[in-house]
């Protein structure tokens, strides 16, 4: 079986990709239609199965961001570096450094195996990670399982974001791209609903829990990996490579039969199956590509740069300043983020993209500056604690209803498909390292310039974020990610 299909693609990448055009250039540009009738949206419901399995990767590395919140202090007294803040602060930032790693060679990754292998790829270094956190006797079997988990937490976004991109229909696109983001909150507070126990138990069972904590990361790391088996690969990674006829029978998959020669007609305007992939990592910055990736990078410094990772690092400590237990804040700051992300999902292919980030980052500059009022010595008592409670879950908020879900989408569909998964690695790179200083110097700002400058500093780089979005995105709002393309990058 094997052997026919490659027989059958390679011809298929001699000649299929003009075929294609040729048709699609005779039947006119309303891919819609079948023999005069209009065949309307393809089922979303073929497609929906392969885009949650797909997710189980965010959800993963939601819990591995917040695992380690809940179990950090039993982790400490067991392995004996109780009261070591480097060595506790390398336990968390060592997952963050993994990421960088993952996510900067995803795209080689991801290119050189397909979507499906690659999220096989992905589970592999958690579940093996998790196992070394779980049985480790020892902080450098710590730093090493959680070095593992962060090359799968780098390499799963950018695959999800890829994945959920080329396997969704337009119509769609913007709900099923809001899935990782959901995920990512149930791993969360997944993480702290199961490590919340380990906070009451004492002696032998409070090592027990939070070994346990780990434990249980490999059950859904196992079941994305064998789910893969099942799912669809990504019909654009294969038309790609030239293989053209199993394309056909991957968007009969997750379209329909009646879509699959619509799809494939549109597919060859802008993916050629008869040309390599040549791109080299230099090209993705300059010349015809250079200001997709110039957006995209800049996009996520920005969502980094807003502030929103110190809001989640100091939540628990303004909750405590007034009295009110971390595990509340947790609570509180993980609904806020569900509920945003939720709605997000609702307006996407509403409201579309580009507003969403507008109203996002316009609500953070908001939220910040609720903050710095909070910080001001005027603002006392309970007017305090209203301000920068409010301010901190408005935060959160208006975070994941845009600035959260959208950049991976958005990015996924304006990239072209011949830098796609390069690009994307790229920009998840940029997200990374932010994200990592951010955590490393936000502690150390506050104490030198304090609160109300550092607020200050953070409302501006939402309004600039607000600004960049107005002038450089466009939308893309039920169109295909072919004609995002062509409507993007200028002819050669």
């Amino acid at each position: 079986m094997r052997g026919r299909y490659v027989d059958a693609s390679s011809m298929y990448k001699r000649g299929a990709s003009r075929d294609y055009i040729n048709a699609y250039d005779e039947e006119g540009s309303s891919v819609h239609f079948l023999n005069g009738k209009d065949i309307g949206n393809p089922p979303w419901r073929r497609s929906l199965p392969h885009v949650l399995v797909a997710t189980l990767s965010s959800f993963l590395a939601g819990y591995h961001l917040g695992v380690i919140n809940e179990t950090l202090e039993g982790i400490s007294l067991d392995l004996g570096f109780s009261g070591n803040t480097l060595a506790e602060g390398l336990v968390v930032s060592t997952c963050l450094g993994g990421a960088f790693a993952g996510s900067l060679f995803s795209g080689w990754i991801v290119d050189g195996v397909g979507r499906r292998r690659a999220f096989q790829f992905c589970a592999l270094p958690m579940i093996i990670g998790a196992s070394m956190s779980a049985t480790t006797k020892s902080l450098w079997g710590m730093l090493l399982g959680r070095l593992f988990v962060g090359t799968g937490m780098g390499l799963g976004p950018s695959v999800a974001a890829l994945y959920v991109a080329e396997v969704s229909p337009a119509f769609v696109r913007g709900t099923f791209g809001s899935f990782p983001q959901i995920a990512t909150c149930l791993g969360l507070m997944g993480a702290l609903f199961i490590g919340l126990p380990a906070k009451e138990i004492v002696g032998c069972l409070y090592v027990l829990r939070w070994r346990i904590c780990f434990w249980v990361s490999a059950i859904p790391a196992a079941l994305l990996a064998v789910s893969m088996e099942f799912c669809a690969e990504s019909p654009h990674w294969l038309f790609k490579r030239g293989r053209g006829i199993e394309a056909e029978a991957e968007f009969e998959k997750i379209l329909g039969g009646l879509h699959v020669k619509s799809a494939m007609a549109e597919l060859s305007m802008s993916d050629r199956g008869d040309e390599t992939d040549t791109i080299k990592f230099s090209e993705l910055f300059y010349g015809r590509h250079f200001k997709v990736v110039f957006i995209g990078s800049t996009l996520f410094a920005l969502q980094q740069l807003s502030g929103i990772n110190a809001v989640f690092y100091f939540s628990s400590t303004v909750f405590k300043s007034f009295g009110i237990p971390s595990d509340i804040a947790n609570i509180s700051v993980g609904i806020a983020n569900l509920l945003g992300s939720l709605i997000a999902m609702i307006l996407m292919d509403k409201l579309g993209r580009k507003v969403l980030l507008l109203g996002s980052f316009s609500g953070m500059a908001l939220s910040m500056g609720l903050q710095v009022i909070a910080a001001n010595s005027f603002s006392s008592g309970s007017g305090a604690l209203y301000l920068s409670v409010g301010g901190m879950l408005l935060s959160v908020l208006t975070f994941a209803l845009g600035a959260g879900p959208v950049p991976g989408l958005l990015l996924s569909e304006i990239f072209p498909g011949q830098i796609r998964a390069k690009a994307m690695a790229v920009c998840m790179a940029v997200h990374w390292v932010m994200n990592f200083f951010v955590g490393l110097f936000f502690l150390r700002l506050l104490e030198q310039i304090g609160a109300v400058v550092l607020y200050t500093i953070f409302a501006a780089f939402c309004l600039l974020a607000v600004f960049f979005v107005k002038t450089n995105v466009l939308e893309t709002k039920g169109k295909s990610l072919q004609e995002i393309e062509i409507a993007l990058l200028p002819p050669e």
